[in-house]
């Protein structure tokens, strides 16, 4: 029922920014709470950034706090992942995913809608 869509990824000089967005299939997507999740060549999927189920708070993996930042435009049926500060180990897939429910904002299994991923590389 629900279609995400990344893009914004390529490839980037250590310290470097780029903006990844994630396009929702419907008009609307307040319902949905929205997060991003990586996985790098060789390692399990790991949770990036997210909202909180009713948007009101954003939480953030340690390794990224300070550099990266979710924001959405509800008008436009998006979530970006702004990222700031880049290093060559935020090398990865990134994928957008949504929620329908309050469930753990970190925990992949938790989410119900999956985008196919954006490729980030980061050269040093």
């Amino acid at each position: 029922q629900v279609q995400l869509v990344e893009s914004g990824g390529g490839l980037v000089q250590a310290g470097g920014s780029l903006r990844l967005s994630c396009a929702v299939s419907q008009r609307t997507f307040s319902s949905y709470a929205m997060g991003w999740f990586r996985q790098a060549p060789g390692k399990e999927r790991e949770f990036v950034a997210a909202f909180s189920w009713r948007g009101g708070s954003t939480f953030y993996a340690d390794s990224v706090k300070g550099r990266f930042t979710i924001s959405r435009d509800n008008a436009k049926n998006t979530v970006y992942l702004h990222m700031n500060s880049l290093k060559p180990e935020d090398t990865a897939v990134y994928s957008c995913a949504a929620r329908l429910s309050g469930r753990s904002y970190n925990y992949a299994p938790h989410y119900d809608y999956w985008g196919q991923g954006t490729q980030v590389t980061v050269s040093s």
